[in-house]
């Protein structure tokens, strides 16, 4: 037969995988179900035209699944009678068990493989065939012409799907269709998958006959009983409610799997109590099965002498009962006719209750597992409890393996790159899996990566003969299996269409395999904990980002400054993101401002505002205004954000912040302070005395109409200034005043630097869990030496003003900045006849000689010059314009008594510089007043 067309790609990729041994993904039109196939063929030693198939003659052609099978498959002969259609019926290991002819002449015509019962179609025998890999994945499966593996099933095509046992979910056989290439239809999978249903209803169809023997066997030995020994306390179960019925089959489902005589007592709700009894019961065909009655335990005495002396203590200390993933097994039919006595509870097979067991214990487990896996939003933390959910219920070991993108929060670009192992439980910690941390990087024929690429959970039964995972590393998987794990569930962790990484089930105590049911469990467990780990991903992504911003938000340094030595600390809750700030911001005079505040609440919106409220805090200490004055317009600010964003509503979204603002003049030693809301700060003295001023308290930002309150301190040199948050003392499990007295503690050593102090308190105050969010700002204060201050009281008359002059360049040259003169010189000179012709007595200058020299004209009047260009026919007007070349910051600061004209002048200036050479030759009686 020629190629169709639809195969030529298959056959050149096929011929490129065989020379080259490598293939992508749907290269040449190949699947990756099928490329998967092949690689496990080729792992496992097979070649194209040597997939010899094993004979074997121990076939049970008189078993349960041959007599459902065959009057189906009588059904489907005839439906193909005339056609090339070749009909198989396999058992479990893939050994076929019969084959039936749509036309009888094939049987002649076909090669003994394809035409006589015994041989085994398994992968590892085969290769890439209809049988074996429906068996291998576990679903219907279709393979046409050049996807086989073996060249002589090149001309065919075929479709096969596994048989299940209604009961347990097993797959007990394959059902497998045969044909030309050219006859391949997508009808045939409808067909197919319609005979394999109903060869899976005989089956249950028989499981059910045997119960209805049993019930018969028990109601004849009922029959036969004497009438005194008929159950005087039996309980009708039709007098029970929903409840009750399914406590009591619950219970008898697992006197049955016990397969012993036994009685043992129950609990129904509102006190009353039953006993179960179990009685052995065979049927006339032989089948051995138990049947349980429920009596009044009042009756209990004479039922436990009636069990005899063989009978077994029951089943009380049986795990709890649990819950089945897919598919759920039956229980043992339930005898509530009229025939029955009214005590029967249940009746069944021994198999059968064991099976009804396990389906509850894996509901159990489920239904736990959605209240013990995600507890948190950590992802490590998730994967972990995964696990521990697993292990020992399900597998005895479990690995979990993760992209460090998604241990980052990041959406991983591809998931089968930069594994790590993050996760290594078991019943024991002895065995070899690569560690936790290590970067695993897994080859393609790996259970793990074949699961992650196709997003489908694999099942290794058998590690022993699973050549793709001993590939990986054969030396670790030699020691792996020395510790008798002997099968593997690899399960891709999926969540909203994101391959999140890879989670491994390994068993070794219990000898039989993982089966489907196992499987189905694991795969019902690696969903629910995806989602959680997704959830926990975007958190951790999301609390990064917030985190982030915020951090941008604080001081990523602070200016130099002589006033105080600083140090700090920000401490994010784990509940998340707050609006804790600090900030220190030098002003005029060599004075520094030291701030902190809080907005109320967690998350992205508190860490904006925060930011908001500390640019606003540094324009306002810009304008040199004092703290009350300060917080009075911040309040405004946060009343104002607050009526914007609720609109209407005076109740929504309104911004809850508290702040503290000090300033520390190192002239005088002094500090003013006011609050809004917050802590008061800690005020450590030289002699080690800790103390908390009681500062007006001031209501918190946007409440408005209440004004606030400044007060000042003397600090003297090498004091300590502690501001903090809230979070810092408050906490649910500590007693306030507990709290304040371990701060005392740890701030009362005045010699520690700020810095060893910020470590003390994070260590011995700091909760180990905090709820909020912590900032702290502890600050040393330094005095300015009094030689580099000088002052001078100026009468108001305009002819004294070269006296001023003198003093200064006096000054100037004691303290080595002659340099400086004249600039100095021709700004007070502005400054002081400004003050003299309009402000007004006392008039005062003062020279700060700190990191720039400061020069300050203060009078009592509150009118302030305003810079602006004079025109060229005024006669005054550009003095201040020169004050403002000539230094490189100036301002007014307002005081009690009037203003504060200041102007800072870098101590570099020099008479050489542009600016002063121009001004040189302009006299002092020229300039006139500003």
């Amino acid at each position: 037969m020629g190629l169709l067309a639809a195969d030529l790609g298959p056959v050149l990729a096929r011929q490129r995988f065989l020379l080259h041994g490598t293939l992508e993904g749907g290269e040449g039109g190949v699947r990756n179900l099928i490329l998967s196939s092949w690689e496990r063929s080729r792992s496992l030693g097979l070649s194209p035209d040597g997939c010899e198939l094993p004979f074997v003659q121990d076939l049970d052609l008189d078993g349960r699944l041959v007599h459902a099978a065959a009057p189906v498959m009588d059904r489907l002969q005839a439906r193909f009678a005339g056609t090339g259609m070749n009909i198989a019926l396999a058992d479990g290991r893939g050994a076929v068990l019969q084959r039936r002819f749509g036309d009888a002449s094939l049987a002649a015509r076909l090669d003994p493989i394809q035409s006589v019962p015994g041989f085994v179609f398994a992968e590892r025998f085969g290769g890439t065939n209809g049988i074996g890999l429906a068996l291998a994945e576990r679903r219907l499966i279709t393979v046409y012409g050049a996807e086989h593996f073996a060249e002589r099933s090149q001309s065919n095509a075929c479709s096969a799907i596994p048989i299940r046992d209604p009961l347990n979910g097993q797959v007990e056989g394959v059902l497998c269709f045969g044909y030309p290439r050219s006859a391949a239809d997508v009808a045939l999978d409808i067909v197919i998958g319609r005979a394999a249903g109903a060869i899976e209803r005989r089956l249950l169809e028989q499981s059910s006959e045997r119960e209805r023997s049993l019930l018969q066997a028990y109601l004849d030995v009922r029959r036969r009983m004497p009438a005194d020994d008929r159950r005087p306390g039996e309980v009708g179960t039709s007098g029970l409610d929903w409840r009750d019925r399914m406590i009591l089959e619950e219970k008898a489902a697992e006197l049955i799997s016990a397969a012993q005589r036994a009685a043992v007592e129950v609990s129904l709700p509102g006190g009353r109590r039953v006993t179960l009894l179990s009685r052995l019961v065979t049927s006339a065909s032989g089948v051995a099965g138990v049947a349980v009655e429920a009596v009044l335990t009042e009756e209990r005495r004479r039922l436990a002498l009636s069990t005899g002396p063989d009978s077994a203590p029951g089943p009380a200390a049986l795990p709890a009962v649990a819950e089945a993933a897919t598919p759920v097994p039956r229980e043992p039919v339930q005898a509530a006719t009229a025939a029955a006595p009214k005590g029967l509870v249940l009746v069944g097979e021994p198999g059968v209750g064991k099976l009804a067991v396990a389906a509850r214990r894996r509901l159990e487990l489920l239904s736990e597992a959605s209240t013990r896996i995600g507890t948190t939003l950590d992802v490590g933390r998730t994967a972990w409890e995964l696990a521990e959910m697993a292990v020992p219920r399900l597998a005895d070991y479990v690995t979990i393996d993760l992209p460090q993108a998604v241990l980052r929060g990041d959406e991983p670009t591809d998931p089968t790159q930069d594994l790590h192992r993050t996760v290594v439980h078991g019943i024991r910690g002895d065995c070899p899996f690569y560690p936790v941390g290590e970067r695993v990087d897994l080859l393609p024929t790996t259970p793990q990566l074949r699961c992650l690429t196709r997003g489908q959970t694999v099942l290794e039964p058998d590690l022993r003969t699973a050549t793709g995972w001993i590939s990986q590393n054969r030396g670790n998987a030699q020691r792996i299996l020395a510790h008798n794990v002997h099968s593997l569930i690899a399960v891709p962790l999926l969540a909203r269409g994101i391959a999140l990484g890879i989670a491994s089930f390994y068993r070794s105590r219990d000898p039989a395999p993982f089966g489907d049911d196992d499987r189905s469990l694991a795969q019902e467990l690696a969903s629910r904990a995806a989602i959680c780990i997704d959830n926990a991903r975007r958190y951790t992504r999301e609390h990064a980002m917030v985190l982030a911003l915020q951090r941008s938000l604080l001081p990523q340094g602070f200016p130099e400054q002589n006033a105080v030595e600083v140090a700090h600390r920000y401490l994010p809750a784990e509940s998340g993101v707050g609006g804790d700030w600090f900030d220190v911001i030098p002003l005029s005079s060599a004075r520094v401002a030291l701030v902190v505040g809080d907005v109320v609440g967690h998350g992205l919106h508190a860490a904006a505002t925060m930011g908001r409220l500390r640019t606003a805090a540094r324009n306002f200490a810009e304008l040199d205004l004092p703290p009350d004055e300060v917080l009075t317009h911040l309040d405004n600010l946060v009343g104002r954000l607050d009526r914007e964003e609720c609109g209407d509503d005076s109740f929504a979204g309104i911004i809850g912040a508290t702040c503290l603002y000090v300033i520390y003049d190192p002239s005088s030693q002094r500090c003013v302070m006011a609050r809004a809301g917050h802590c008061p700060p800690a005020l450590v003295r030289p002699d080690g005395t800790v103390t908390f001023p009681d500062l007006p308290a001031g209501p918190p930002l946007g409440l408005g109409g209440l004004p606030f309150e400044t007060a000042e301190f003397d600090l003297p040199e090498g004091s300590q200034l502690v501001l903090y948050t809230d979070g810092l003392i408050e906490d649910r499990d500590r007693d306030f005043d507990t709290a304040l007295e371990q701060l005392r503690r740890a701030l009362s050593h005045p010699s520690r630097p700020p810095e060893d102090t910020c470590r003390a308190v994070a260590e011995s105050v700091v909760s180990k869990h905090p709820v909020d969010d912590i900032a702290l700002l502890v600050a040393r204060t330094h005095a300015l030496d009094p030689h580099r201050i000088a002052s001078w009281q100026v009468p108001a008359d305009p002819a004294l003003v070269s006296t001023v002059r003198a003093a200064v360049n006096r000054q100037l040259a004691d303290w080595g900045l002659a340099e400086t003169g004249f600039s100095v010189e021709l700004l007070l000179s502005e400054l002081v006849t400004n003050a003299i012709r309009y402000g007004s007595e006392p008039i005062e200058v003062r020279l700060l000689y700190d990191r720039t020299l400061t020069c300050e004209v203060s009078d009592a009047s509150s009118t302030a010059p305003h810079l602006r260009l004079a025109a060229t026919t005024d006669e005054g007007g550009r003095g201040l314009f020169l004050v403002a070349q000539l230094c490189q910051a100036w301002g007014t600061r307002y005081t009690v008594g009037g203003k504060v004209i200041w102007a800072e002048c870098p101590l570099e200036m020099s008479p050489g510089s542009a600016g002063e050479a121009e001004l040189s030759e302009i006299s002092f009686d020229d300039i006139p007043a500003i």
